[in-house]
């Protein structure tokens, strides 16, 4: 059975100042799953969405809220989503100094855990924790300057989203994979086939200027198409 791949839209790329009509037509393009980046700041240096927006939006629609942390203080932050009732709360391995406590905090409440790691934190620090998370975000550009349109994905992409899948096969875990950071119509295809699970799709993707959110949506399913078959010709090649 071949897998399924979710394209999770970015909020902080939708139309910023009509939230409840990009939600809404994120839902009717048939997406059901929804990014949303919490940045304090100071971990990174933007700041897209406040904690009462999040609030907001969660009483306009019923779409799954992945909640990506990128702070210096994640606790707060965690149990604040979890008090506006979030689907998965992932946070940065890097600013945690009680990654154990974070994971069971989010647990507790029935809600999903992800780590995130920043594009050059190695694989390694996810050696005790792995099988306690239900998600690993691997950050492919430095937080926080997605409208930097200079900024391009970091090289290692793939090799690191394909290191990662290996890790998660040898210890027969069911772990997702999501990758977010310049996840572009260039570059979906691959990382799909490296062992990509969820695709934050931001200003390279679905809001790719020039084409409707419908349209960009078709675009990146048959990439997603094409980045499977590539691995299903991998593994009858084994």
């Amino acid at each position: 059975m071949q897998k399924k791949i979710t394209i999770a839209p970015s909020i902080m790329c939708a139309d910023l100042c009509n939230l409840e009509k990009s939600v809404k037509e994120i839902e009717r393009a048939g997406l059901d799953t929804l990014h949303i980046d919490i940045i304090d700041g100071s971990f990174s240096p933007s700041m897209p969405l406040g904690i009462s927006t999040i609030e907001q939006l969660r009483k306009i629609t019923d779409m799954k809220f992945d909640v990506h942390i990128m702070s210096n203080d994640n606790e707060f932050f965690i149990q604040e989503m979890l008090n506006i009732g979030v689907d998965q709360i992932t946070f940065h391995i890097e600013t945690s100094s009680h990654i154990d406590r974070y994971i069971n905090l989010i647990k507790k409440h029935d809600t999903k855990v992800g780590v995130a790691l920043n594009p050059a934190t190695p694989l390694s620090v996810l050696e005790y924790v792995l099988p306690q998370c239900d998600t690993v975000l691997l950050m492919l550009i430095n937080p926080g300057f997605a409208t930097d349109k200079n900024e391009e994905q970091v090289s290692y992409a793939k090799e690191k989203v394909e290191d990662l899948s290996n890790l998660i096969k040898s210890k027969g875990l069911d772990t997702k994979i999501e990758v977010d950071g310049r996840v572009s119509l260039n570059t979906i295809a691959g990382l799909v086939n490296a062992g990509a699970d969820i695709l934050v799709a931001g200003s390279t993707s679905l809001y790719h200027s020039g084409n409707s959110l419908a349209d960009n949506k078709k675009l990146i399913e048959e990439l997603v198409r094409e980045g499977l078959h590539e691995e299903a010709e991998q593994y009858e090649q084994l």
